[in-house]
């Protein structure tokens, strides 16, 4: 039986792994780097697949590190199952870059059985990470929860469509590729989200979350595979 690593050799792996070409390149794109060591997201994907499973005392202690890898190793680590209310709303709080906040969305809330009802919450929050994570757990249930009824979308492409007016760069951008994975997941949701798109545009010329998402809602491609 393969023997659970320690948070200290854990976090001296991470240490090892540093890379200042990663951090400098962070910043450039907009990554809170202040509490961050420079390690790349395939670095900790491999790390996770060598601790040998799911663990969520162990993503507890990686969180509370502060270290900003660690919280993304967290994500990859941790069980949904064993995911609270309360842990949601404490780490959603302690969001504090566009990156943490997409992968804890995409890696482990999206997959706990508050996802839908927090997609909703989280969306209205003031707080720009916190309303990012709504509209970026409406984007990753869109790819991931594949038998999903398409009812369940409609409620999100109507805050989509109020939302779409919030001209914050991170959660404007989270709200686009809402828009954009509910577009892409059939012929129905597609006209949909057209649709919605259109009615975006009429209220706000030029309003780029719906141009953006219309230019690839509409393309050959997408269209073909939609079709197909």
């Amino acid at each position: 039986m393969k023997r659970m690593m320690a948070l200290s050799e854990i976090m001296e792996q991470l240490y090892a792994s540093r890379d200042q070409s990663h951090l400098t390149g962070m910043s450039y794109f907009g990554i809170n780097a202040e509490h961050a060591l420079g390690v790349s997201v395939n670095t900790l994907r491999q790390m996770a697949r060598g601790l040998g499973g799911k663990n969520h005392a162990l993503a507890l202690q990686l969180w509370e590190t502060g270290i900003h890898e660690a919280r993304i190793l967290a994500t990859m680590v941790d069980d949904p199952i064993a995911v609270s209310e309360e842990q949601m709303e404490q780490w959603v709080a302690q969001f504090d870059s566009w990156d943490l906040c997409d992968q804890c969305c995409g890696n482990l809330f999206d997959k706990t059985a508050l996802a839908w009802e927090k997609a909703v919450e989280w969306c209205v929050r003031e707080a720009e990470y916190e309303k990012r994570a709504g509209f970026v757990l409406m984007a990753s249930l869109a790819v991931h929860d594949k038998h999903a009824p398409d009812e369940r979308y409609l409620p999100f492409l109507a805050i989509i469509q109020r939302e779409a007016y919030d001209h914050r760069n991170f959660v404007k951008k989270a709200i686009n590729w809402a828009l954009r994975q509910i577009g892409k997941r059939n012929r129905t949701l597609n006209q949909a989200a057209i649709a919605i798109s259109q009615e975006i545009l009429q209220k706000g010329k030029g309003n780029w979350v719906a141009s953006n998402a219309l230019r690839e809602l509409r393309r050959q491609s997408v269209q073909s595979k939609l079709k197909g």
